[in-house]
């Protein structure tokens, strides 16, 4: 099993210099190729397999005029035209699966508004150009050739001389000390820069197997410690879950701490918008010092609102997997249909629903616990616990369920996890027999 893991790096100066060199190659080789690529594929020829690309791109790098590349690691670029063919095996993937959609919408009102033609580059699913305006700064690095300490990693290529007071320059010191193991076998390495810091992701390999048997259940002969019963968990936006055991886990966006983030954000957006309007010149505009601050500091707020969503999430899945149920159930939820309600599809964007339900699947995968997703149209909101009975107009707004049979009074979320749970037990019997 592969493990992955991801740390911020402290480059010095020097360091930062290179690293941006760095992603500058890799987004030099990637947009070469895709420009490649579009001309073979608009003049009807065959798509360049990616050892044939390499080759080009070796010849154009010992070129006179590109003699910056050669300061650069080989790997980098090569990994970049890699990246570039893979991404268009599935762009043609993409257009093989049942509904696939050639253009957007949107796409085509806008042409049509401006007057202009689509064309294959507007196609839903092609690879896009990497732009430095809009901060794509990520590369590869060699798996083999990098290097851990505790404290510290080592780049391929980052000094351009061997001597050993210009090899320091290769280490870059870490923020966490002992975050990656030392000796390990690492899968694909990479660098970004996220417009404040730069990270490291690297992929860990680790002896633990898993034999998926049926779905996101996994079989094993003896079980060494008990489990709870099962879980049937409701995601929401007035809270972010609801539990089967009557637990309720917090909307984080309606704490004080977000609403004072968010309110700085607003007045920080405004206050770009009125200097860009004070900065134009024509039909440009021209970007100041204190814009390019406030601009930095509206980048670090946005940043502290998603850390802190995202860290509220991960202690909320941990929290249930560390409970070891027998089983999760979860919905299977229209994330895209969701989001089309435009009074509630800000809600729905901050509660991150799809992240929940990842890191639930691969905790629960790590923890050897089936993870059982119940259909999109299992009525788990309108069905009475009680007595089963399909209430078919519940409306958003009813936050308490009562059964026109039975005269259940029971708050709907809660009744849903409960449903959730049972269409859990019936799997679980199902698949057992």
């Amino acid at each position: 099993m592969i493990k992955s893991i991801r740390v911020q790096l402290l480059p010095n100066n020097k360091q930062k210099t290179k690293l941006f060199q760095f992603a500058g190659a890799a987004r030099y080789a990637y947009n070469w190729a895709l420009n490649k690529q579009m001309n073979h594929f608009c003049e009807g020829h065959k798509i360049q397999t990616d050892s044939a690309l390499r080759k080009a791109f070796t010849v154009l790098r010992h070129a006179e005029e590109n003699k910056w590349l050669q300061d650069v690691s080989n790997n980098v670029t090569k990994q970049a035209i890699k990246d570039l063919c893979i991404a268009y095996k599935n762009f043609f993937r993409k257009q093989k699966q049942p509904g696939y959609i050639k253009y957007a919408s949107k796409k085509i009102a806008h042409y049509n508004r401006i007057g202009k033609s689509l064309t294959v580059y507007d196609m839903n699913g092609h690879p896009k150009f990497r732009s430095k305006k809009n901060g794509d700064f990520r590369f590869y690095q060699d798996n083999v050739k990098i290097q851990f300490t505790e404290t510290h990693v080592k780049l391929e290529s980052l000094a351009g001389s061997r001597r050993k007071n210009r090899q320091r320059l290769n280490w870059i010191r870490l923020a966490e000390r002992n975050r990656i193991p030392v000796r390990a076998k690492y899968t694909n390495p990479r660098i970004a820069f996220d417009g404040g810091r730069w990270w490291l992701s690297v992929g860990i390999q680790t002896a633990r197997k898993l034999k998926p048997l049926r779905g996101l259940s996994f079989a094993y002969r003896k079980r060494r410690y008990t489990r709870s019963e099962g879980i049937g968990i409701d995601l929401g936006i007035k809270d972010l879950a609801v539990l089967s055991d009557a637990t309720k886990v917090r909307n984080i966006n309606k704490t004080r701490a977000i609403r004072r983030l968010k309110k700085k954000r607003r007045r920080l957006q405004r206050q770009v918008s009125r200097k860009y309007q004070m900065n134009k010149k024509g039909d440009r505009y021209c970007k100041t010092s204190n814009l390019i601050k406030s601009e930095k500091q509206l980048l670090r707020i946005n940043h502290r609102l998603a850390n802190i969503r995202q860290n509220h999430v991960h202690q909320t899945t941990t929290a249930i997997i560390k409970r070891k149920p027998s089983f999760v159930c979860l919905e299977d939820l229209n994330i895209r249909g969701m989001m089309k309600n435009r009074y509630l599809s800000e809600k729905i964007q901050e509660q991150n629903l799809y992240e929940f339900r990842r890191q639930i699947e691969y905790k629960a995968h790590w923890a050897k616990i089936s993870v059982i997703i119940a259909d999109r149209w299992y009525p788990s909101s309108k069905t009475c616990v009680i007595c089963g009975h399909v209430k078919k107009d519940l409306n958003l707004s009813e936050r308490m369920y009562v059964c026109p049979v039975c005269g259940n009074v029971i708050d709907r979320d809660f009744q849903a996890a409960l449903n959730l749970k049972r269409y859990g037990d019936a799997e679980q019997m199902t698949s057992a027999s």
